[in-house]
């Protein structure tokens, strides 16, 4: 009888670990990407994308009547004097200024035209998950993971602090980063915090 009691217990022990390394192996929600989020980014002027609804500012130097702000139309147009529409959305800042400066030479208008095109409204941000107030944010120039967080009202009790999920939009798709709190953020970013299981 000894030696059935002690397989026994020797069974329930085994059956203890096992559950507990399941339970270590799963302490989080969700997938967590192998691929570390890129800790240098481009200015998110150079980097964003321009798209319906994007206030910019554009400055043709020397020619105060051409410059102003503008808004991109639901069309993906920027509508300027003397040149009409011209297409915006999809581009970023520095290929518009360069399509206005085309325009303005072929048209005959001017010879050698500057433009700047300045983005003053930023695409908002996203964070999810274990926060006290998931949702979308206004972007504002130097972010990181923990200041995202921190607009989300910080870390609920469940949260897995310090690492988190980044999404990002890179040539057309959508890629998932790991990230962590220094981690800098852009316009249109999804940040996820994963719960933790104990």
């Amino acid at each position: 009888m000894g030696v059935y009691n002690e397989l026994g217990s020797l069974r329930r022990t085994l059956a203890a670990f096992a559950v507990s390394g399941f339970l270590l192996a799963g302490c989080t929600i969700g997938s967590i990407p192998a691929e570390e989020a890129p800790m240098v980014v481009l200015a998110p002027g150079e980097g964003s994308l321009l798209e319906a609804g994007t206030r910019l500012r554009i400055i043709v130097f020397n020619e105060t009547n051409l410059s102003g702000e503008f808004v991109v139309d639901t069309s993906g147009n920027v509508s300027l004097p003397l040149l009409g529409n011209i297409p915006a959305a999809g581009t970023n800042a520095k290929t518009l200024s360069t399509r206005i400066e085309d325009g303005l030479k072929r048209d005959g208008y001017m010879r050698e035209p500057r433009v700047a095109v300045e983005i003053m409204s930023f695409r908002p941000f996203y964070v999810l998950g274990e926060v006290k107030l998931p949702g979308e944010f206004i972007y504002t120039n130097g972010m990181t993971a923990l200041s995202a967080v921190a607009r989300a009202g910080g870390y609920d009790y469940r949260a897995r602090q310090g690492s988190m999920v980044l999404s990002r939009i890179v040539d057309g798709v959508q890629k998932d980063y790991l990230a962590n709190e220094r981690t800098p953020i852009l316009p249109g970013d999804v940040i996820k915090v994963l719960e933790r299981r104990f």
